[in-house]
């Protein structure tokens, strides 16, 4: 099994990003700073949104835990920050929740997703 090091260092290639580690009891956080970069098109077009990652350590058999760090209203962000991202769920009624072979890339990937493809206006976590 890989450590968390070692996958941290796989998703260096995220360009445009930053990553800071700090270690607790039960958990590593890391943060992706700086440019999470959302394409040229839609809502979102030039925005830069910085999350916060918290890795435990039964990670890869449960998801991190992903908050949004920039204030933004987006019909699957809270104003605390939370996120509905099926991909971030352990159990997901669609299938597509978290599985074992997924990677902090997979994550990254899917909050990019969030403000390119994802858009569901009819189907809101943030109703308002």
């Amino acid at each position: 099994m890989l450590t968390l090091a070692s996958k941290l260092k796989q998703g260096e290639d995220l360009k445009g990003s930053q990553t800071s580690v700090s270690t607790s009891d039960s958990t590593r956080r890391f943060s992706v700073r700086g440019k999470l970069l959302v394409t040229e098109v839609g809502y979102y077009q030039g925005g830069k949104f910085q999350f916060e990652i918290e890795v435990p350590d039964a990670y890869n058999m449960v998801p991190p835990k992903v908050k949004c760090l920039t204030k933004i209203w987006h019909p699957n962000i809270t104003e605390t920050g939370e996120i509905c991202l099926s991909l971030l769920r352990e159990h997901s009624p669609d299938g597509t929740g978290w599985a074992p072979t997924r990677t902090l890339k997979d994550v990254v990937w899917g909050l990019n997703s969030l403000f390119t493809q994802l858009l569901n206006f009819y189907d809101p976590m943030n109703k308002y």
